[in-house]
């Protein structure tokens, strides 16, 4: 049986025109103009990219159109689209911009009916579902909404099982715990959910090296959603141009707040070439 090769997928949260990035999906920063990052990480062989509206929720709509449209023109890879999607509308929106799928948290909570039609309607390949992740003091993994700030109710593990049977092609899991820090993945949160569920599941929240995307594999992800590693090393190598990098407080950020100490910026090569060597298969890695 020949094994499905591992994606590596760089995640862009955006507030407005910009890419942003914080820690436990808040404290967000300002790193710059998310078309450079993504035609970046495109030259440099990802497999797919990840926008996020990481405001959307919060305001009951999503305003990724024109930033979609624009990448859609140059990048040649599929382009998933998440924030704010509540309805059939949102999903023809984004769709005709040029996502490929659609991610949704919020809205499945609220309406899982919603979810249910959309993948009859776009077909289960399209809808892809996020549930942000936060451990309990007795061990147990709830799901929240509102990038963390609302707890559901709902454990993870149920909800995931769920959501497979309302017919979703893929779940982003992310641990809102460990989201930003560089800290490693949640391996015991990866391996409950993906053992639990038939659909891919993709780990998001902690990689601060490229060996914590092979533990994230081994725990039973089939790719990895990654952002601080990526953004930080195209940011203080000066790979994505002079234009998204003279927003003042880039750099100063990363050198002086502990909290990204944790972080060892890396590429996509030096992710892939990690996963590879434990043994795993990649798509294609750029010299």
């Amino acid at each position: 049986m020949v094994m499905p090769k591992i994606r590596v997928i760089p995640r862009l949260d955006i507030k407005g025109p910009n890419l942003v990035k914080g820690i436990h999906l808040e404290g967000l920063r300002v790193l710059g103009d998310p078309a450079a990052y993504a035609r970046h990480y495109y030259q440099e062989g990802a497999d797919e990219l990840f926008y996020m509206d990481v405001v959307a929720s919060l305001f009951e709509r999503n305003s990724l159109s024109d930033i979609i449209e624009k990448t859609a023109r140059e990048i040649f890879i599929p382009l998933t689209v998440g924030g704010g999607i509540r309805t059939v509308e949102d999903i023809k929106k984004v769709l005709r911009a040029g996502a490929d799928k659609v991610c949704v948290n919020t809205g499945a909570i609220k309406n899982p009916a919603f979810i249910k039609h959309a993948a009859e309607l776009f077909g289960s390949s399209t809808i892809v579902a996020a549930i942000e992740c936060i451990k309990q003091p007795d061990g147990r993994y709830f799901a929240f909404i509102d990038n963390g700030r609302e707890e559901t109710g709902l454990e993870v593990v149920v909800w995931a099982q769920k959501l497979q049977e309302l017919g979703v092609g893929e779940i982003v899991v992310t641990s809102v715990d460990r989201e930003g820090t560089g800290e490693g993945i949640d391996a015991q949160l990866i391996q409950s959910i993906a053992s639990a569920v038939n659909v891919p599941v993709i780990a998001h929240g902690g990689i601060g090296k490229p060996q914590d995307a092979v533990e994230a594999v081994k725990a039973g992800a089939s790719a990895v959603a990654v952002a601080s590693v990526l953004h930080y090393e195209a940011l203080m190598n000066g790979k994505v141009g002079r234009e998204a990098s003279k927003i003042e407080g880039n750099t100063r950020f990363l050198q002086e707040n502990r909290n990204y100490k944790k972080i060892t910026p890396c590429g996509l090569n030096d992710l892939k070439q990690t996963l590879q060597s434990s043994g795993f298969q990649v798509r294609e890695i750029y010299s």
